[in-house]
């Protein structure tokens, strides 16, 4: 069954399913829509844009097809997230779409909904270590790293936005430093190896230098993401590695818009401008105030997932499996959550530059010009 047909069928769906709503839910997002049953959605954080404009589409998009939604934050507070879908479970949720704080920590809950005969499903962060996760909706996170890594190669002039090497490019050595996310998020793992698998080639090569040696995931891992981390990491490798002044950075490998501000701050506040030695930098999640910063020259690339197309996903998967029906996945094989292999469906990412900020985004109606210039 195709997604497309999925969709199509949504609202029929739900209105066969034919269950009742429930009562209005604490806190958060609360509840809204129709009265085709409850879904609970669990996501990490209202503090990083991208999580408030999925939690804004799964919940839309939830209630245009006819089921009532209770959408719930956590501020990264792992505690409050397990028990916000205690909640969800006790109010009698027909389905769990959860994006996970700490992806190792909802065993004990997904359990109960397990018993409860509750399907899961793991939005756009995979769910480990428990067999009580049905299936995983995401993008394809290895080819994410893969794309920070090119856009980060193409500001040095390496190599196309593609990965394909540029004839005659320099031969380097260029100093880079690199950042990876979180270590309780199994996608950061993926970013981190797919950059890694073109990164480390020029390294060996000499082309590229990390001037600070961190290279090891655990080493240059950013606990939940946070950019404020990222700014003290930055701030002790430029006074540690460059601050003699005999060489400077020229790339930083970012995986995250928010990562990627507080490395710019960094930089900013030890002398360096935007101009011809301005480090090229990468980044993740096309978040408004980054798209801004590519439009000034701050921030290189950073990489746009849709995440309407993600709740498009979701809520597809949801309807299936509550119409008694297999919902389309099309990875059956690489995301193992150390319990199972959790069948997914992966979306594809787009690189944005300065050049195309227009096609991708604007286009596409993710952003206006007003907000981007704005």
């Amino acid at each position: 069954m195709k997604i497309k047909t999925l969709l199509a069928g949504v609202a029929a769906g739900a209105m066969i399913i034919g269950l009742s709503a429930c009562s209005s839910g604490s806190g958060g997002g609360g509840e809204g829509g129709g009265d085709g049953g409850l879904i609970g959605v669990a996501m990490p954080t209202k503090s990083s844009e991208r999580w408030i404009q999925d939690g804004d589409a799964v919940k839309s998009q939830l209630e245009d097809a006819g089921f009532t939604v209770d959408l719930q934050y956590a501020e990264d507070d792992i505690p409050t997230q397990v028990s916000q879908i205690e909640n969800m479970i006790t109010k009698g949720a027909k389905a769990l779409i959860v994006a996970s704080i700490d992806g190792t920590t909802l065993t004990s809950v997904l359990q109960d909904a397990a018993d409860a005969d509750i399907p899961v499903i793991a939005y756009d962060r995979l769910i480990r270590d428990t067999e009580n996760v049905d299936y995983y909706a995401s993008f394809d996170n290895f080819k994410v790293g893969q794309q920070q890594a090119w856009s980060m190669l193409n500001g040095l002039g390496l190599t196309e936005l593609d990965g394909t090497p540029i004839s005659g490019a320099p031969a380097g050595p260029f100093n880079i430093e690199l950042f990876a996310g979180s270590p309780d998020d199994n996608n950061a793992t993926f970013f981190f190896d797919g950059a890694m698998q073109e990164i480390q080639p020029l390294i060996d090569s000499g082309v590229l230098v990390v001037g600070s040696g961190q290279t090891d995931f655990e080493q240059v891992a950013t606990l939940r993401w946070d950019g404020e981390t990222a700014q003290s990491r930055m701030e002790d490798i430029l006074t540690s590695t460059y601050s003699d002044g005999s060489k400077k950075v020229n790339a930083v490998l970012s995986p995250y818009d928010g990562i990627s501000r507080g490395i710019i701050s960094a930089l900013t506040d030890a002398g360096y401008t935007v101009g011809d030695e301005w480090p090229t930098i990468s980044g993740q999640d096309a978040e408004l105030d980054s798209v801004k910063a590519i439009n000034s020259g701050e921030q290189y690339a950073t990489i746009f997932k849709d995440t309407r197309e993600l709740a498009k996903v979701a809520v597809a998967m949801a309807t299936a499996i509550l119409n008694g029906e297999e919902p389309e996945v099309n990875n059956t094989k690489d995301y193992d959550n150390g319990a199972k292999v959790v069948p997914s469906y992966l979306l594809e990412s787009q690189i944005v530059v300065k050049d195309n900020i227009t096609e991708v985004l604007v286009d596409s109606g993710y952003w206006t010009e007003d907000e981007i210039k704005g």
